[in-house]
């Protein structure tokens, strides 16, 4: 193993991530830590393919349901929770194996915290203003006319990443991009294997197919639920979840009809999205769509973990 005991596995969603941990749970000593924004909030469990209580009963995982949907969540965070997870996990004498697809967390981790300047509470409120009356797709544009780096990595409708970006050029008066690589914290020198498709229809393929599991689990009725509860609105970033962002869409304008292309499309950008990230951090790769036994390559790529 390495000093940190530590491993990270990263890939874009429905890549067997989840399925390729619990394999090598089977023959080594771990423990899970989740990296995913989506999996840290409570009654958000069929939309997120959230593990299983028999999974999660066969193998600890940790930063799951620690939240309620109300709350913000924020790279920071996850920085310092994991950091803390992996030093009680090695000193029980196991391996700290953080696996997901949140790449914004894994890049916090791995690279440390850019200097970024505080979130403004004056400033965020007139990008909202602004955003109810325009939409954000107008402010994505206007990002990619400033930031054209950043905005290609977030979709037209990622209010909460706009929102920052665009709240950090008026602040700083630098594109969000220019701020990367100027880090206030150290970084964990973790290896990254990542889960990447060869064939781009695979992964689509595999993602139709999940988010029909997701429909036929009862996705529409658990957006039915957190709707009811009555503190949860469109715009929280729980609630921005892709999956919930379009079921909720769906049922505010009564059209369940296209929910499943939609949700479907807004998945197959996420990955996208997701792939772009990985591409531009140092990993090893495994083609998650050879066919084959993923835990042996994974294994011989680190003997050390064996």
């Amino acid at each position: 193993m390495t000093a940190l005991h530590a491993l990270a596995l990263a890939g874009p969603t429905a890549s067997g991530k989840s399925a390729l941990a619990m394999q090598l749970a089977a023959v080594l000593p771990l423990e899970i830590v989740s990296v995913d924004s989506a999996l840290v909030y409570r009654g958000m469990d069929i939309g997120t393919a959230k593990p299983s209580a028999a999974e999660r009963a066969q193998v600890p995982h940790h930063l799951i349901d620690i939240l309620e949907p109300t709350d913000a969540y924020s790279a920071a965070q996850f920085a310092a929770d994991a950091r803390r997870l992996i030093a009680e996990i090695n000193a029980r004498g196991r391996l700290a194996l953080l696996v997901g697809g949140t790449m914004l967390y894994f890049k916090a981790l791995i690279d440390g915290l850019d200097a970024l300047p505080p979130a403004d509470p004056a400033v965020r409120a007139a990008l909202e203003a602004r955003a109810a009356a325009e939409g954000w797709p107008a402010l994505h544009e206007e990002l990619r006319r400033i930031d054209p780096t950043t905005a290609a990595r977030l979709a037209p409708n990622d209010a909460q990443r706009i929102q920052r970006a665009l709240e950090v050029w008026q602040l700083s008066g630098r594109p969000l991009s220019d701020h990367h690589g100027q880090a206030t914290s150290a970084g964990l020198p973790l290896r990254l294997v990542a889960l990447e498709p060869v064939s781009r229809a695979w992964l689509h393929r595999r993602i139709a197919e999940r988010f029909d599991a997701m429909l036929a689990a009862g996705l529409i009725d658990e957006v039915r639920a957190l709707r009811a509860r009555g503190d949860l609105h469109p715009r929280l970033p729980s609630m921005r979840c892709v999956g919930y962002r379009q079921a909720w869409e769906a049922l505010d304008n009564d059209a369940l009809g296209p929910l499943r292309e939609q949700g479907i499309a807004a998945t197959r950008q996420l990955a996208k999205r997701q792939l772009t990230w990985l591409r531009s951090m140092q990993r090893e790769t495994i083609a998650c769509d050879s066919g084959g036994d993923l835990l042996a390559p994974l294994r011989a790529q680190l003997p050390e973990f064996g």
